[in-house]
Parts: structure tokens; C-alpha cells; sequence
């Protein structure tokens, strides 16, 4: 039996299709059915526009971005596709607060899907700090089918996995 480590929390009958799929080996078939692009935004500058767009269409009252960028050093083991950092200084006299996204950089090759799911979920934290059904519930709103997409994302790691890949 294949073990499906970023699958775990999913139902037996859901990660049953997937362990067929990989018997099979057809999983690649259906990530390539289901996502068959590639995003074009591939520079720290470019992900920071793509990300304020999103933050300006869905979260207008949240506070600023500071930064946004691909980070090689977020990498799978720890769990970390993405990141949201506030970072506070004093400055004078007054609490400055900056907040950063960081975007694990193996999602520079993945489908457009992908990448806007990992920064809606990172966005959503700027309003909803805890993973609880309101945090959900602002994901399926900024991104309709955000849960589809994530079970897929989940499933795309695991393809990532099975061929070797970092």
C-alpha cells in the first residue's frame, strides 16, 4: 500500500482512487487533463502584482502587502507551500507592522490553479488567522472550488514525490 502523506487527512475512498490512479500509472494523465498549463508569472515582481491584485479584488480592508516573493528555502518537509509573516518594528514612536508572503519556488513550474490557490490560502490569513470554517469559507469565496483545487494541489505533490523530484 502507498503511503499518501499529504493525502492523510482526506477519506479512505479518495485516496483509494489515487492509489489506483498510481497503479495504473495514470496520475500524471489526470493532472495533465485537469491542469494541462503553466502559469507566466515567474518573478518576485510579478507574483507581488499578481498577489495585490487578488488581495485588492477580494480584501480591500486588509492591510497593505509589504512583500511577496518565491522562496527556495520553503520546502515540503516542513509542510510550507506558503508563508504569511507580520513582522513588527518600532520606528520613532510608532508600531510598524509589515507583512510578507513567501511562496514556495517549486510553484514557479505549476498550474496557474495552483499558484492561485497557495496565494488566496496565504491572503486568507491576513483576515482569519486560525485554519477554521470562516478561513475556508473566505478561500472558497476569493477562489469558487478552492477545495477541488487543493485535494488536486495534494495530489500533485504526491506525483511530484513518486518521480523523484525535490
Amino acid at each position: 500500500m502507498t503511503a499518501l502523506k499529504y493525502l492523510q487527512a482526506y477519506p479512505a475512498a479518495l485516496q483509494e482512487q489515487v492509489r489506483q490512479l498510481i497503479a495504473k500509472d495514470q496520475l500524471g494523465a489526470y493532472l495533465e487533463q485537469r491542469y494541462p498549463e503553466r502559469h507566466a508569472v515567474q518573478s518576485d515582481k510579478a507574483l507581488y502584482a499578481y498577489a495585490l491584485a487578488l488581495k485588492q479584488e477580494h480584501l480591500r480592508n486588509a492591510p497593505a502587502i509589504d512583500k511577496v516573493l518565491f522562496d527556495n528555502r520553503l520546502d515540503l518537509t516542513h509542510r510550507a507551500l506558503g508563508l504569511h509573516t507580520t513582522i513588527s518594528r518600532i520606528q520613532g514612536g510608532n508600531l510598524k507592522a509589515k507583512k510578507e508572503i513567501r511562496i514556495a519556488a517549486l510553484f514557479k513550474e505549476a498550474a496557474p490553479e495552483f499558484l492561485r490557490m497557495i496565494v488566496v490560502h496565504e491572503l486568507a490569513h491576513f483576515k482569519e488567522s486560525d485554519h477554521n470554517k470562516a478561513f475556508y469559507k473566505l478561500c472558497e469565496y476569493m477562489m469558487p472550488g478552492y477545495h477541488q483545487v487543493e485535494f488536486d494541489l495534494r495530489v500533485y505533490l504526491t506525483y511530484r514525490d513518486l518521480q523523484g523530484k525535490p
